[in-house]
């Protein structure tokens, strides 16, 4: 563990990186092939792996690629040249070498990637990455009112369901956020990440009695700067290469939602596994949109989370049978058009405590959508715009929802470019609009 620092941690020499950064988990450079918790012949094995997909590299590279320090793996460059697994092929800057594989090399990173195909910067043992989720996990600083106010700022909301999302938010369990569709329930939860903090660091890839699982996943987790130092002691601040720092993760799913998701995925030709969504969302959100209409039943899919909800951990299974236990650690949100009452039962509700109903603008929040909307398209000022509308809606006795000044709205955009007029909002426009768009006679 001496490659990670945190915040509970008392300061010294060997910590110095800790104060460089407010955040509270650090992965600092490892110094030795001891402190990265990997094997010697793990680490070889990737090495010729790296070198025979890059053909001829240099040593300095070479280190860059497997995510470690040049002072790690110059020494088995060594040991591997002195094995005749690889050569030198010219002189490189800074007293390094290029290197290339030797017809033995080539047997040998062949048999490795029969083993396993993972090709990429070395993993972390399972511990490591344990206590950076321990250290990182969402919900360690309660969200006040004005840190909510920020995070919704950019969306439309009723002003009293802040009331009843902080303290939801803060509980650190689970929430339903259900209601008729269209008023925002998704775009709301996707924003409540935000409460959570900035970024946070995530491995590349885990390694576990031998299983590789592959964390980092570019469809959930987007990349993050890291923070310049500020100290005049260290120009610059120095990683662990095996770690990426990410935004806080937003991992959505929906109706494509299966049991198979929520385990360890195993790959029998490549070796290399898949971590599950729940893993995947660590230190952030999972949300499961449009909740009661997956592929799965509601109660198969609840059952499977009643024990992490209530132990805030979860165990899963890699491929060699061994279980393992990962924190369950993530703002879990269930949105669904349904009454939650009416998909689950007692215990399960019991365990997601906060069922949170999203309902439909007023016409004030009507009107500040529309002028919202008319001014991001491209409208003149046409407040009456908003006025037909409301008449429409209570002429028709249709509902209304807070997605339609947005959709009504690039309709009538959508048939000025058409007809290749400016962009007006006139009453004839709206009506076309309304007959297209809720498809009446």
């Amino acid at each position: 563990m001496n490659s990670l620092i945190h915040e509970t941690q008392s300061i010294d020499g060997s910590l110095l990186g800790s104060l460089l950064t407010d955040d509270t988990f650090w992965p600092t450079e490892p110094q030795s092939l001891e402190e990265t918790g990997l094997s010697e012949s793990f680490i070889e094995g990737l090495v010729l792996k790296i070198v025979r997909q890059g053909g001829t590299l240099s040593g300095r590279s070479t280190s860059e690629k497997v995510g470690l320090p040049f002072r790690v793996v110059e020494p088995l460059l060594d040991v591997l040249r002195t094995r005749k697994l690889i050569a030198h092929v010219r002189p490189a800057p800074f007293n390094d070498y290029y290197y290339s594989l030797t017809e033995l090399g080539q047997t040998r990173a062949q048999q490795c990637i029969k083993q396993c195909s993972y090709v990429g910067p070395a993993p972390v043992p399972l511990s490591d990455y344990v206590l950076s989720v321990e250290a990182q996990a969402a919900g360690l600083d309660p969200i006040s009112q004005d840190e909510l106010r920020r995070a919704l700022a950019g969306i439309s909301y009723q002003m009293d369901l802040l009331e009843e999302i902080g303290p939801a938010i803060n509980s650190n369990t689970g929430m339903f956020l259900f209601g008729d569709p269209g008023n925002g329930k998704t775009t709301l939860a996707k924003c409540l990440t935000t409460c959570l903090g900035q970024e946070i660091w995530i491995p590349h890839a885990i390694l576990d009695d031998g299983n590789l699982i592959k964390l980092q996943d570019d469809a959930f987790h987007h990349t993050a700067p890291v923070p310049e130092s500020n100290s005049n002691f260290l120009k610059a601040q120095e990683w662990d290469r095996r770690w990426v720092r990410i935004q806080r993760p937003t991992v959505m799913v929906g109706g494509e939602l299966v049991m198979d998701n929520l385990e360890v995925r195993h790959d029998p030709r490549s070796n290399i596994s898949e971590a599950p969504l729940q893993m995947k969302s660590n230190c952030g959100c999972l949300l499961i949109d449009d909740f009661g209409r997956q592929r799965i039943a509601p109660e198969e899919l609840l059952n499977r989370w009643i024990v992490p909800l209530e132990n805030r951990c979860d165990f899963l299974t890699l491929p060699t049978g061994k279980k393992i236990q990962i924190p369950f650690a993530q703002m879990l949100i269930f949105s669904t058009n349904l009454d939650p009452n009416s998909l689950v039962d007692e215990a399960f509700l019991r365990r997601v405590p906060y069922k949170i109903f999203v309902g439909d603008p007023g016409p004030d929040e009507f009107r500040r959508l529309m002028e919202s909307v008319a001014e991001k398209i491209g409208f003149p000022k046409t407040p009456e715009a908003a006025e037909h509308l409301l008449a429409y809606y209570q002429k028709s006795k249709r509902k209304m929802r807070r997605c339609h000044p947005r959709d009504l709205l690039t309709q009538v955009a959508n048939y000025c470019r058409y007809r290749q007029i400016p962009l007006t909002i006139r009453p004839e426009y709206l009506d076309r609009a309304c007959r297209t768009y809720f498809s009446h006679l």
